[in-house]
């Protein structure tokens, strides 16, 4: 289990997080919309600046079209709303009060916290080498996220390090199990696209939280997949574009 350890502080960090803004006296809307806006500013520059990185940008392009597509046929927007609905009401059997804000809580910090070049790196790292420094230094900025996410949209919030707990953890499972079948090339090229497409997620969700344009990020997830599939068979069967 020690692979799993650096997901486990970091699922951690975000109920410690959690908790922490619910001790936390209710912001006035203008300092919590400042505090949105430099949020979202910060993530947006931080996903051009993995995005960029990329060194296949036509495999990049190909995988958010086709992901986006699978995503839309899949309706992965409407389930995990859906989820998040199920988690409201849920909720509201058990406490009293307004809770209205629960599911958009859980839907933009499961977003926030699993989408993304970190998340994917420091998983792959925490299974390949066992090595946690990237999901420690993940853990700290999900750890104020969730504080602050927490003031504005409720304890909703906590719910996500459970979606944390089994995506990063899935993902290190993963890279222990395929070490064997991959070369020290396939899985360099792997991590730089898949970190490319996570940035401009990440891009896409700091575009949403400042309202420039509304961006449905969760249905371009399958990208993630799609431009590690076309990573490995590129690598196998020497294409190059």
């Amino acid at each position: 289990m020690d692979i799993l350890w650096g997901t486990f502080v970091n699922a951690g960090a975000v109920i410690i997080g959690c908790l922490a803004g619910v001790l936390l006296p209710r912001m006035p809307d203008r300092i919590r919309d400042i505090i949105m806006q430099g949020l979202g500013l910060a993530i947006l520059f931080l996903g051009i600046s993995m995005g960029i990185k990329t060194g296949n940008f036509i495999f990049v392009i190909i995988s958010l079209a086709a992901g986006g597509a699978t995503g839309e046929m899949l309706r992965l927007d409407m389930r995990l709303q859906r989820a998040g609905e199920h988690l409201q009401e849920a909720v509201k059997k058990m406490a009293p009060g307004n809770t209205s804000t629960v599911a958009e809580g859980f839907v933009t910090a499961t977003l926030l916290f699993c989408v993304g070049a970190m998340a994917v790196l420091g998983a792959i790292d925490s299974g390949l080498r066992g090595d946690h420094t990237i999901l420690y230094t993940k853990s700290l900025l999900d750890g104020i996220s969730a504080m602050l996410l927490t003031t504005m949209l409720g304890f909703g919030v906590i719910f996500s390090a459970g979606a944390l707990l089994l995506y990063q953890g899935a993902i290190a499972l993963s890279a222990k199990l395929i070490t064997s079948f991959l070369s020290a090339a396939e899985l360099e090229a792997v991590v730089t696209e898949v970190s490319a497409v996570g940035g401009i997620l990440i891009a896409g969700i700091g575009i949403s939280m400042l309202q420039i344009k509304k961006i449905n990020v969760v249905n371009l997830l399958p990208s993630i997949f799609i431009i590690t599939g076309l990573v490995l068979v590129s690598k196998k069967f020497y294409i190059v574009f």
